[in-house]
């Protein structure tokens, strides 16, 4: 008996077809209209992204060098970790801005249209652990492909977590509040490790040295993350205070692990903010998913179906936007992978009423609420059983 159930739509197949020709339209005259105005967008971004990265790593050597060298003058050590604080802070967003609406969408391709040799999909990497050969072949060839699919799409819970009653149940599960958290906070390690190799040792169906060659090309780039945030530039300032230990009380020693645990902390901003962005795009109320049999024979207008139901936008300001890598948009983004991130705030407006029309949900709401149904939907199926919360009425 086929298990094939159809898409939650009520529109004929001539109906969905004409959807996608409208949705191409949609698609074709934006890309058709790009010009300098998006190409002196993001390279002031690149510029301003690198010069946030660089002031932020001033201030925090300055927080380390010039405060104490005029003596603590600004209450001791109290001013030292304000101002460190401050480093800090400019470090994480220029880490999340690098990896959300520069580092992602490049590797989308969505900037290979200006033919400008430094910013290229293939061969732009960015900061973080997972090279961006591997994270292209999983990202844009898999998920974009086969969104919310399940066992198709290694996104779908990460390999880990229950995110549809859809998904059978497994005592393992009931750990998944823990392992959302703990993804929450190591979301680097997580997409550097997000890879069908490991699951298929995992289910023996490769012998681990089957996959050694693709476990030290990542530990390559692993092992470049480390060097740059955890010895190169904390070393860098411990030969710095190697000089002028008898002006600045605190040791070399202190100066690294000060460095080192600020640049610990950047990374965990970035991560804890690139996790509840991509989530609240795949996993809070109201998100489809689907089965293989009902991909088969998929026609255009029914991939663009599948990615207006399967994903979930968040309602905001033009910073948040930036911010967020234009994921908030993560419907248009789902709908138009390689269209500039700058363009879907207007091209928004043109989906939500093309969706209107047809008679179709348009899932968008605050953070707040998309946050807090992701969470708990993921309490809710750790358990046996589960219902997803009830789809947003249409509109």
């Amino acid at each position: 008996m086929s298990t094939k159930r159809p898409l939650p739509v009520d529109l004929t197949d001539e109906q969905i077809d004409e959807f996608g020709r409208e949705m191409d339209a949609i698609y074709y005259e934006t890309l058709e209209s790009r010009g300098e105005k998006d190409r002196l967008y993001i390279l002031r971004l690149i510029r301003t992204q690198r010069s946030m990265a660089l002031l932020g790593r001033l201030v925090i050597y300055a927080s380390l060098f010039l405060l104490p060298a005029w003596g603590h003058a600004l209450a001791g050590w109290p001013s030292t970790l304000i101002v460190m604080a401050l480093g800090v802070i400019l470090l994480g967003l220029a880490k999340i801005l690098e990896n959300m609406e520069i580092a992602h969408n490049v590797l989308h391709a969505q900037w290979d249209w200006m033919k400008d040799p430094e910013i290229q999909s293939n061969t732009w990497e960015w900061d973080t652990m997972s090279p961006s050969d591997r994270w292209m072949h999983s990202h844009n060839v898999v998920h974009h492909t086969w969104t919310n699919v399940l066992e198709k799409d290694l996104d779908v819970g990460y390999g880990i977590m229950r995110v549809t009653p859809h998904q059978p149940w497994k005592p393992a599960y009931l750990l998944q509040p823990v392992y959302f958290v703990l993804l929450m906070l190591l979301f680097e390690e997580g997409v550097a490790l997000h890879e069908q190799a490991l699951i298929d040792v995992a289910e023996r169906k490769k012998k681990p040295k089957e996959i050694l060659p693709l476990m030290k090309h990542i530990g390559r780039k692993v092992w470049g993350q480390v060097r740059k945030d955890y010895i190169m530039w904390p070393g860098l300032a411990a030969l710095v205070a190697l000089p002028i230990s008898l002006v600045v009380p605190e040791s070399p020693l202190t100066v690294f692990l000060l460095v080192a645990g600020a640049n610990f902390v950047a990374n965990i901003m970035r991560n804890i903010w690139a996790f509840v962005i991509i989530f609240c795009g795949h996993f809070p109320a109201g998100v489809y998913h689907f089965t293989q049999e009902q991909t088969e024979g998929e026609s255009r207008g029914q991939w663009y179906l599948r990615q207006l139901l399967g994903s979930a936008n968040i309602t905001g300001g033009p910073l948040f936007h930036v911010m967020s890598g234009n994921l908030s948009h993560q419907i248009e983004h789902h709908l138009f992978p390689d269209l500039c991130s700058n363009r879907y705030p207007e091209v928004a407006p043109r989906v939500k009423a093309l969706a209107d029309r047809y008679g179709l949900p348009y899932n968008s709401a605050p953070l707040w609420r998309q946050f807090g149904t992701t969470w708990l939907n993921n309490l809710r199926l750790s358990l046996p059983g589960g219902t997803t919360p009830p789809e947003p009425a249409r509109a």
